[in-house]
């Protein structure tokens, strides 16, 4: 969780498909307005293979790709807005929100941190390196990810949950790396750019009502319809 934060409870998880798909259209849609052929966008390239891994809907995803490109006559009006401050118990936060109406989007982040602090621009992000994050399981029997790392130019790379390992770029090198990945024998599961933290709080320094204090927080920032994604400063 020192990079993305992820609902680990079954039923957070489950709660969240839905506004998972809804967060992956924002993407989509952002990257389409660079053309709706992700063959020539690599951009728009990389959030395709996302959604379908997760299986979203390919009338949701077309629809997506063609609002986005302005094909329905439909107008998208979407502005990037990045919050900073602390989750209960001083665990460090970058929120990033995508909204068609930034002062909604404020109104709640203020109403949302107040179980928490929130910070003004640059009051966390110093403890934070904006990075490019790819999430890759082997596809192939024998599969070294530092090998992989190496020869496909990631900066870093480090275990996540279940097999997937998470390798670190630099950000202008995020979709270099992610082609590179598949030829090391490592099927991209999602490419993106984000945050990661420097210090992460140890979870071991929480007691388990603490911890679940900041689970809460996190999950409640994350069911936000204006947040995209929520990076903590929280161990693994």
């Amino acid at each position: 969780m020192g990079a993305q934060w992820k609902a680990k409870h079954k039923d957070l998880a489950a709660n969240a498909k839905g506004r998972l798909f809804g967060k992956l259209a924002k993407d989509i849609m952002i990257a389409a307005r660079h053309g709706a052929d992700p063959a020539a966008n690599s951009r728009l390239r990389l959030v395709v293979e996302q959604a379908r891994k997760v299986s979203m809907p390919k009338e949701t995803l077309e629809r997506a790709i063609k609002k986005g490109a302005g094909l329905t006559g439909e107008a998208v009006h979407f502005e990037y807005a990045l919050y900073e401050g602390f989750a209960p118990h001083r665990v460090p936060v970058m929120v990033e929100c995508l909204t068609d109406n930034v002062n909604r989007a404020a109104s709640e982040m203020r109403v949302l941190f107040r179980k928490g602090q929130l910070g003004g621009s640059g009051s966390v992000a110093w403890d934070f390196d904006h990075v490019g994050l790819i999430e890759a399981e082997p596809s192939t029997a024998g599969a070294d990810p530092e090998l992989a790392a190496i020869e496909a130019g990631a900066q870093d790379f480090e275990p996540a949950d279940e097999g997937v390992t998470l390798f670190l770029t630099d950000p202008g090198d995020l979709d270099l790396v992610s082609r590179a990945l598949a030829v090391q024998g490592f099927a991209v599961l999602s490419a993106k750019l984000g945050y990661k933290a420097k210090n992460p709080v140890d979870p071991a320094s929480l007691d388990a009502e603490q911890l679940d204090e900041v689970e809460s927080f996190l999950a409640a920032l994350d069911a936000s319809e204006d947040v995209q994604q929520v990076f903590a400063g929280l161990g693994g």
